[in-house]
């Protein structure tokens, strides 16, 4: 690989990091080619970029990102075959991982994620990832949040309109 190609291949990832707010560092370096393809299918089907990288080249990419980004807490994990995953919903790839693992499956292995500027680093944390809820997960809970009082409130008013019929039924009634 020739300097200008690293430069290309630099710039082009430190795009990608720039424009994903979340993206993974995974591990699938024995699975064998109709695996990986396998992998690879499901990953596309869940919108989800996965890209095979050296690790000087992401590493370098992620030291021309601003500081407060704090990406220098996943450096660790760029040690080793290195897959990157880029996607637009934060539990996305941890699903995926532990879909295609099954219960018998130790690839793909997780080194660290990247979530909006927290890290999470380890297999171990795949489960809690995972159980992240999505963007549209969380307005949909504040949706119904909102909802709930002003739905009590009009089921009050609706409750409460009849009752004072019925008192004021009841009064008209002791007059005559």
């Amino acid at each position: 690989m020739t300097k200008t190609d690293k430069a290309a291949a630099i710039e082009a990832l430190k795009e990608r990091f720039e424009n994903n707010e979340f993206f993974y560092i995974a591990d699938a370096s024995t699975l064998s080619a109709e695996k990986t393809t396998e992998l690879r299918g499901k990953f596309f089907e869940k919108g989800i970029s996965m890209q095979v990288v050296k690790n000087t080249l992401a590493r370098k990419a992620l030291e021309q990102l601003p500081e407060e980004g704090n990406y220098k807490a996943v450096f660790d994990a760029l040690k080793g075959p290195t897959a990157l995953l880029f996607t637009e919903v934060a539990n996305a790839p941890a699903k995926v991982i532990k879909e295609f693992r099954g219960a018998d499956g130790e690839r793909p292995i997780l080194k660290a994620a990247y979530i909006a500027s927290a890290v999470y680093t380890g297999d171990d944390q795949l489960n809690a990832l995972a159980k992240l809820k999505s963007r549209e997960e969380m307005l949909a809970d504040v949706l119904t949040l909102l909802q709930s009082p002003m739905q009590n409130l009009l089921g009050a008013l609706n409750s409460g309109g009849s009752q004072v019929a019925g008192l004021l039924k009841t009064l008209e009634e002791r007059e005559a």
